[in-house]
C-alpha cells in the first residue's frame, strides 16, 4: 500500500503549523515525525518541541514552506516515565486514586454548598489515608519491632540485632520508652521523605505559570465572586479583576473549568496540603509514643508524671483541630493565577508538629525502670478509628454525589454520579491492602513458625483488626470470578454476533472463519471498556460491605478469626483459618508484588515505559486532595503547549492543526481551553484514538461531559475526532453538528484496512486497534481538510495595520 503523505500541502497555502502530541508510553520525535534527522526546538530533556532538520528553520524562511505545513513534535513522555527513581511511585498508589475520586464530582447546576462538601470529603479521605500509612510504619518500627519482639527474650534470641534493646542487657535503650522513641525514628523519617519528594515535585510541576499576561487571556482569567475552589463550574466569569463587571459592559461568557487561569497552576493548595499531611503523619508518631507512655503512667502509683503527658495529648488534639482545619478550609483557588503562598501556615505547622513529636520522644524516653512491654502497644484501636471514618466519609460522599447528579443526571455518566465514591473505596482498599501487607508480612517474620495473633508464639502480632480485613480479600476474589464469567461469556457471544457485521462490511460471500473471527473478537473486546463502570461499581461495593463486616468482627470478638471461630461448627472454623492463613498470605504477596515491580522496573526501560503507561492516564489531574501523590505532568505539558501555540501564532499570525493521539487529545483539550480567544479561533482541532468522551467524558463529567465537549467544539475553529470500533480506548466524542459546523466524529474507521489479500494488500493487514492511525487514508484526507478550514494566515503588517485600526 502507498503510504499517504506525512502532511499533505493545503489548498489555501500560506504559513502553517502541525503541532502532534503523543499518547500514553511516549514516542520518540524521530518516529513522530517520520525522520531519523530531528532537531530541538524549544525545551528540555523533560519535555521538548522538536522539528525535522530540514525544517528548522521555517520561521526564518517562511517562503519556503509556503506550500505545506511545518511538521512538529511535542514529546512529553519523560514528564511520566524517564527517570527510573519514579518507577517507586507505585508505591503512592493509594494516594493517586484518591486524588482521582476529587475530579469525579457529577456536573451539576448550583448546589454550591454540596460541591464544596464534596471537596471536603475527598480531602478527608486522603488525610485518612496519610494516617494509615504513618499508623502502619508505627506499626512495624514501634509494636512489631520495638515493642513485641525488643520486650520478648525468645523473639531477641534469633535476631542478634535487637540484643541492645533487650530488658535482659539491662542497657540504657532496654526501656520501653526508649525502644519506643528510637523506633519512632523509622515512621519520623517516612514522612520526611513524603514531605521532600513533594516540595520537590512542587516546585518542578505546579509553579509552571500559564501564559495568562495577554490581554485576551487576563479578561478570561478575572475571578467571580461566587465562584470557589470546589465549584468549578458554576462561576460567572467577569471582566473586571475583582470579579466584578468592567464599568459599562455585563458578563461576558462562563468560561469552562479547565479553561480558567489557576486550573494548571495549583501551587497555593498542594503546599497548604503538604503542610497538613506532614503535620498529621509527625502527629500520628507523636500519638502513638504519647498514649503508650501515659497509659503507663496513669496506671502506676505516682500519677504525677502523667500529668506531662497528658498535657501532651491536648497539645496533640490542638495541633489534630489545625490540620483538620487548613484540610477543610481551602480547596483549588481556579479563578486567577494564585501566585500567593499561606507561609505562616506551611511552615510553622509542620514545624510545630515536629516539635510535639520531639518531646513526645522525650516524655516517652523518660527513665520509667518498672515498665515492662507485654502484648501489643496501646492505642491499637487506631486502626480500627480510621476504618470506621474511612467508611463513614465514603457513605457521605457517596450520598453528596447522588445529590449532585439528581440535580443534572445525564445518562452517559458512570456509575450514575458515583464513580467518585466508588475510586475513594479503592483508594481505600488500597491503602489497607498495602499497609496490612507490610504488618502481616513482618509479623510473620518475627514470630517465625508460629502464626502472629493464634498464640504460642514470640509476639502477639499486629491488630486483630488487620488479620480480618486481610481474611475478607479471598472472598473477593471468590466473588470477583462470577463478573469474570460473565464478561468472558458475554465476549465470546458477542464476538459470534459481529461476524455477519464484520464479513457484510467487507462485502465477502466466501468468509474466512479465522478471519472474521479476529475481526469480531477484537471489536468484541474493545467493548469491555464500557463495562469498567459496572466492574468498579462491583469491587468498590463488596470492598465497603466486606470491609464494614471486618471492622465489626474485629470489634465483638477482639481476636483474629481463627481465634474467634474457635468451638463453632468445624466447616466454619475451617473457613475461618483457611481465609486467615490465604489472606494474610495474599495482602503480603500483594505489597510484595508492588516492591519487584517497582525494583523492575528501575532497572528494566521497558518494565519502566509499562509503569509510565499508568501514570500517563492517573497523573493527568492536579494534586487537589493528596499533596503526597504522584505529580501532575499536565501542570507541566498543557502551559508547554498554551505557550507554544500562543507564541506560534503571535510571531507568524499563522494557521495551526493541533494533533493528538490517545492521551495526547486530552492534553491538547485541555490546551485549546487554556489559549486566548482569538489564538483559539485560529487553531483546528484533530483528535484520534482519543478518550475524550469514552473514559473523561463519562467519570470526569464536570470537566469532560457533554457540556464542555460542545463548548469545546464552538471554541475551535475546526474539530474532527476519528475512531475505530477495535480500538479499546479511543471512541466518539459525541458531539452532534450544530448549525453550519458538522459532526466532530468520523467513523468508524475500517480496521483492517482490508479483509484479505488483495493486489494492493498482497500480506495479510494487522488489526491495528489503538494505533496508527496515520496508516488510514481518511487521516490524511481530514488533516488536509483542517487545514483548508482554517482561515488564511494573517502577516505581521496586516495584524499591526489591524490593532492601529482598533
Amino acid at each position: 500500500m502507498e503510504v499517504p503523505s506525512e502532511t499533505p500541502d493545503p489548498q489555501s497555502g500560506g504559513a502553517a503549523l502541525e503541532l502532534l502530541v503523543h499518547g500514553v508510553g511516549g514516542a520518540t520525535p524521530q518516529k513522530m515525525l517520520d525522520d531519523p534527522r530531528t532537531v530541538r526546538i524549544t525545551g528540555d530533556e523533560t519535555a521538548a518541541v522538536y522539528r525535522r532538520r530540514d525544517d528548522a528553520e521555517a520561521e526564518r524562511h517562511p517562503e519556503r514552506h509556503a506550500d505545506r505545513p511545518v511538521p512538529e513534535a511535542y514529546c512529553w513522555s519523560n514528564l511520566t516515565s524517564g527517570n527510573g527513581s519514579r518507577a517507586l511511585w507505585l508505591l503512592l498508589l493509594p494516594f493517586m486514586v484518591v486524588n482521582l475520586a476529587h475530579w469525579m464530582r457529577p456536573a451539576t447546576k448550583g448546589l454550591v454548598k454540596s460541591q464544596r462538601l464534596y471537596g471536603v470529603l475527598v480531602r478527608l479521605v486522603a488525610l485518612t489515608l496519610t494516617v494509615l500509612l504513618t499508623a502502619a510504619a508505627c506499626e512495624v518500627a514501634l509494636d512489631l519491632t520495638a515493642w513485641q519482639c525488643a520486650g520478648s527474650a525468645d523473639c531477641v534470641a534469633e535476631r542478634s540485632w535487637l540484643g541492645f534493646l533487650s530488658p535482659e542487657g539491662h542497657g540504657w535503650w532496654s526501656q520501653p520508652g526508649r525502644r519506643l522513641a528510637l523506633a519512632s525514628l523509622v515512621p519520623t523519617a517516612l514522612v520526611g521523605l513524603l514531605w521532600y519528594l513533594s516540595n520537590r515535585t512542587w516546585s518542578a510541576y505546579e509553579a509552571q505559570r500559564p501564559p495568562t499576561d495577554t490581554p485576551s487571556a487576563s479578561a478570561s482569567a478575572s475571578a467571580s465572586a461566587s465562584a470557589s475552589a470546589d465549584d468549578p463550574t458554576t462561576a460567572t466569569a467577569t471582566t473586571a479583576a475583582d470579579g466584578r463587571p468592567a464599568p459599562g459592559e455585563g458578563p461576558v461568557k462562563i468560561r469552562p473549568a479547565m479553561g480558567r487561569p489557576g486550573f494548571w497552576y495549583g501551587r497555593r493548595l498542594v503546599a497548604r496540603l503538604r503542610a497538613a499531611h506532614t503535620a498529621a503523619g509527625f502527629l500520628t508518631v507523636a500519638a502513638a509514643l504519647t498514649t503508650a507512655a501515659t497509659e503507663h503512667d496513669s496506671g502506676s502509683t505516682g500519677t504525677s508524671t502523667a500529668v506531662p503527658g497528658r498535657l501532651l495529648q491536648a497539645a496533640l488534639l490542638v495541633c489534630a483541630a489545625v490540620v483538620l482545619w487548613a484540610v477543610c478550609s481551602r480547596g483549588r483557588s481556579e479563578r486567577r493565577r494564585d501566585a500567593t503562598l499561606d507561609r505562616m501556615l506551611i511552615t510553622r505547622l509542620p514545624a510545630g508538629a515536629l516539635a510535639l513529636l520531639v518531646l513526645s520522644m522525650v516524655y516517652a524516653a523518660w527513665s520509667r525502670p518498672g515498665w515492662v512491654s507485654t502484648g501489643v502497644l496501646p492505642g491499637d484501636m487506631t486502626f480500627r478509628v480510621i476504618a470506621l471514618a474511612q467508611v463513614a466519609l465514603v457513605v457521605a460522599l457517596a450520598v453528596t454525589a447522588h445529590v449532585l447528579h439528581r440535580r443534572a443526571p445525564h445518562p452517559r455518566t458512570a456509575m450514575r454520579g458515583l464513580g467518585g465514591p466508588a475510586v475513594a473505596m479503592l483508594a481505600c482498599g488500597l491503602g489497607g491492602v498495602m499497609t496490612g501487607g507490610v504488618a502481616q508480612r513482618v509479623a510473620d517474620w518475627l514470630d517465625g513458625d508460629a502464626t502472629p495473633g493464634m498464640g504460642g508464639g514470640a509476639i502477639a502480632g499486629p491488630p486483630v483488626l488487620l488479620s480480618w480485613q486481610a481474611s475478607v480479600i479471598p472472598v473477593l476474589l471468590a466473588l470477583l470470578l462470577v463478573p469474570a464469567a460473565v464478561l468472558a461469556v458475554r465476549t465470546v457471544r458477542t464476538t459470534r454476533e459481529l461476524a455477519d457485521v464484520v464479513e457484510s462490511e467487507y462485502d465477502k460471500v466466501t468468509a474466512d472463519s479465522i478471519r472474521t473471527q479476529q475481526v469480531a473478537g477484537a471489536r468484541a473486546r474493545a467493548m469491555l471498556t464500557d463495562t469498567a463502570p459496572w466492574l468498579v461499581g462491583l469491587i468498590s461495593g463488596a470492598s465497603l460491605l466486606l470491609g464494614s463486616a471486618a471492622i465489626a468482627g474485629s470489634w465483638l470478638s477482639g481476636e483474629v478469626p481463627g481465634q474467634a471461630a474457635k468451638g463453632a461448627d468445624s466447616f466454619v472454623e475451617s473457613v475461618a483459618d483457611t481465609a486467615q492463613a490465604l489472606g494474610s498470605w495474599l495482602v503480603g504477596l500483594g505489597f510484595i508484588l508492588f516492591v519487584t515491580w517497582g525494583r523492575r522496573a528501575y532497572r528494566d526501560a521497558s518494565a519502566r515505559r509499562t509503569i509510565g503507561i499508568l501514570w500517563d492516564v492517573g497523573t493527568f489531574w492536579p494534586r487537589a486532595a493528596h499533596p503526597f501523590a504522584p505529580p501532575c505532568y499536565a501542570e507541566r505539558a498543557v502551559p508547554d503547549l498554551t505557550w507554544r501555540i500562543t507564541s506560534w501564532t503571535a510571531r507568524t499570525g499563522g494557521r495551526l492543526v493541533l494533533s493528538g493521539h490517545s492521551q495526547g487529545s486530552v492534553l491538547a483539550a485541555a490546551a485549546v481551553w487554556q489559549l486566548p480567544a482569538a489564538t483559539r479561533h485560529r487553531v483546528a482541532l484533530l483528535t484520534y484514538g482519543s478518550p475524550l468522551e469514552r473514559l473523561y467524558g463519562r467519570w470526569f463529567p464536570a470537566y469532560f461531559g457533554a457540556g464542555p465537549l460542545s463548548d469545546l467544539s464552538r471554541e475551535v475553529h475546526c474539530w474532527r475526532n476519528l475512531w475505530r470500533a477495535t480500538d479499546p480506548i479511543g471512541g466518539p466524542v459525541r458531539v452532534p453538528a450544530e448549525g453550519d459546523r458538522p459532526e466532530v466524529d468520523l467513523g468508524p474507521l475500517k480496521d483492517p484496512l482490508a479483509y484479505g489479500r488483495t493486489a494492493l494488500h498482497p500480506l495479510p493487514e494487522p488489526v491495528l486497534g489503538h494505533s496508527d492511525y496515520q496508516a488510514d487514508p481518511d487521516f490524511a484526507a481530514e488533516r488536509a481538510a483542517l487545514l483548508d478550514r482554517l482561515p488564511p494566515p494573517v502577516v505581521p503588517q496586516q495584524r499591526a495595520a489591524r490593532q492601529a485600526r482598533e
